[in-house]
């Protein structure tokens, strides 16, 4: 089983956390997969402490969709000034 991790920018307004509200600036996006659901997490880039991206979670019929499913949160969330 494979988690993927990218840094990303957050785009105007952030990235809504459960544990910390908004988060800004240069984060990382890290998705895991269990029990067939995939999770979703960001940090700040460096930092050690994960935050659960807010409704970010949801169960696939394939583990195979995962690196799909990451690459859809990274175009999202990704969103560089200019």
């Amino acid at each position: 089983m494979a988690d993927y991790s990218s840094p990303f920018t957050a785009g105007p307004g952030g990235v809504m956390t459960d544990e910390v509200g908004v988060v800004t600036g240069q984060l990382e996006l890290r998705t895991t997969f269990a029990n067939g659901v995939v999770r979703a997490k960001v940090r700040y880039e460096g930092a050690d402490e994960w935050y659960a991206i807010t409704g970010a979670s949801c169960r696939l019929a394939d583990q195979r969709d995962h690196a799909a499913v990451h690459q859809v949160l990274l175009g999202v969330l990704n969103r560089p000034l200019g």
